[in-house]
């Protein structure tokens, strides 16, 4: 299994230097690998594997590029063969796509070192603090906040700076997988430790036996937001005023983009602790955007970043996660299977056919969780939440407020 650590950086005025130099001399050599792809022949384009080859013309061409590590070279060929695979896979799946642009000094803010080319020195530093060599850079101090598992390889190693011009230090970690939790037996699974998910608009999920969690209260930063962003738009561009607003509006943003991280790690951590399967939605969230309707909220809500979550918490914890076809669990009824029309407006199911009534949410989660044991090809239990909803006149659930999920959602130490 893959994942990784994240860790604030603190560079010396001198090593600042040298990871602001390395920065702008992968950029460049990110921009000569996309310039030398571009001017190929069409029947003749240039892999990975032949760019790699190149670098040692282009290191003695081109000096500078014999300032970087070999390794963290060969990184950035691959970041943009990599970026080309993900822009051919848009191809295939029907999106109009362009070409990879030339990246500007803004746009390129993060390096990687993989296999070699770094260390990690962890009793270096004092409390909570360990020290990162870069290869040709020197050494950085980060806030070792959470240690490394020994049982984990460090696979890679990216320094980044943020618009805010905060440094941080990521760790690719592998583990082996018999140092992974066992997934539950499928036949283990009912409805009593498998939930099925909507992800709603009046609460940011609503669980199928009866759970909602709140939204993430963003009102004051996002007028905070407002306020600075009126502030930077009286600013003269290109003026030492307005690159330093424009810090201050990239630190509100920062500030909102964690937020609602932490929600969501504390959200998706309670849920694969709590059930031993996990339904959810396969939304097209890009597409969502792109429509109709309140895209602003949506785009807070980080649906897409959420359900990412979810699948990595599974893995991590030993929980099934799987994403379920969205169309038609509103409309359709979790009881008799009878489609029901309903504007946006409507927060009640009423099923004609049938006559089971529920709330809206609840019963879009019901099919979630329907279809989630139709995907792991198990059938319909008995022992439903369909057959216990109380109805909407009288329905009252259970709502996990922020508090709960912070307090049952925390990560381990």
């Amino acid at each position: 299994m893959e994942y990784s650590h994240r860790y604030r950086a603190y560079p010396s005025d001198e090593v600042a230097e040298g990871l602001e130099h390395h920065l702008n001399v992968h950029r460049q050599l990110y921009n000569h690998v996309r310039w030398d792809y571009e001017n190929s022949p069409e029947d003749d384009k240039p892999g990975e594997y032949d760019q790699n080859n190149e670098l040692p013309e282009w290191k003695r061409k081109w000096p500078v590029f014999g300032d970087l590590h070999s390794k963290a070279a060969q990184a950035t060929v691959a970041r943009f063969h990599r970026n080309l695979s993900h822009l051919r896979k848009k191809k295939e799946k029907g999106y109009t796509v362009g070409r990879l642009k030339r990246q500007s000094p803004a746009e390129y803010r993060s390096v990687t070192y993989n296999q070699s080319g770094f260390d990690l020195d962890e009793k270096r530093g004092h409390d909570k603090y360990a020290y990162v060599r870069f290869s040709k850079i020197g050494w950085v101090k980060i806030r070792y906040s959470r240690p490394i598992p020994d049982q984990a390889t460090i696979k890679e190693v990216t320094f980044k700076k943020e618009r805010t011009g905060e440094w941080f230090v990521s760790f690719g970690l592998e583990t082996d997988d018999e140092h992974i939790p066992e997934k539950p037996d499928v036949d283990s699974l009912d409805a009593r430790n498998s939930v099925g998910i909507d992800l709603g608009i009046l609460n940011y999920i609503h669980t199928s036996d009866g759970k909602t969690v709140e939204w993430l209260d963003l009102e004051d930063d996002s007028e905070r937001l407002r306020c600075e962003q009126r502030k930077l738009s009286r600013k003269v561009k290109v003026s030492d005023n307005y690159e330093k607003q424009r810090r201050e509006v990239a630190k509100v943003k920062r500030h909102i983009k964690r937020k609602v991280l932490d929600y969501q790690h504390k959200i998706t951590t309670w849920l694969v602790t709590e059930y031993d399967a996990v339904f959810v939605e396969d939304l097209d969230v890009a597409g969502m955007l792109q429509g109709d309707g309140n895209a602003r909220n949506k785009q807070d809500a980080a649906w897409r970043q959420f359900i990412t979550l979810l699948e990595y918490k599974g893995d991590l914890y030993g929980t099934h996660v799987k994403q379920v076809e969205p169309r038609g669990t509103t409309k359709e009824c979790a009881r008799c299977g009878v489609e029901t029309p309903k504007p946006i407006w409507v927060r009640e199911h009423s099923c004609p056919s049938c006559g089971f009534e529920t709330d809206r949410d609840a019963n879009a989660a019901m099919n979630v969780l329907q279809r989630g044991f139709e995907k792991l090809g198990l059938g319909w239990p008995e022992d439903t939440p369909v057959e216990t909803v109380t109805a909407t006149d009288t329905a009252d659930f259970q709502r996990v407020s922020a508090s709960h999920v912070l307090e049952t959602g925390s990560l381990p130490s």
